[in-house]
């Protein structure tokens, strides 16, 4: 379920953004960017009360910029280099690095409550 809401809280800020960039020429747009908005924080609000906020806003931010990098070069004709796809490769290993280090983090965490529970009986 916690994915699910995060993938609509993906969705709706890249059309978000991306309906902010047609604003520009357009201002009926700017209907769509509010609501856009509104919704993915508030998909990302039920997100935050199942995952840890790091790798939540991680995975919301790196899959944002992605998405909305490739689908602004596509729809607008936005410029999309090799160096900008570098920069994403990069955005998108730290945060999987971050992710792997909640999860470490987690295990940690469990195994120390095992050995106290063990302790105490």
């Amino acid at each position: 379920m916690k994915w699910w809401l995060l993938v609509g809280a993906i969705v709706c800020e890249v059309v978000a953004t991306l309906s902010l960039r047609a604003a520009t020429d357009h201002p009926a747009w700017y209907a769509l960017v509010v609501t856009g908005y509104v919704a993915s924080f508030g998909f990302l609000s039920a997100v935050l009360r199942r995952m840890a906020v790091g790798v939540a806003y991680g995975i919301w931010g790196a899959c944002g910029i992605t998405i909305t990098a490739v689908a602004a070069a596509v729809i607008f004709g936005d410029a999309l280099t090799v160096l900008m796809g570098f920069g994403i490769v990069l955005v998108i290993a730290g945060v999987l690095v971050v992710e792997l280090g909640a999860q470490a983090a987690e295990e940690a965490r469990a195994a120390g409550d095992a050995e106290l529970r063990e302790k105490v009986q």
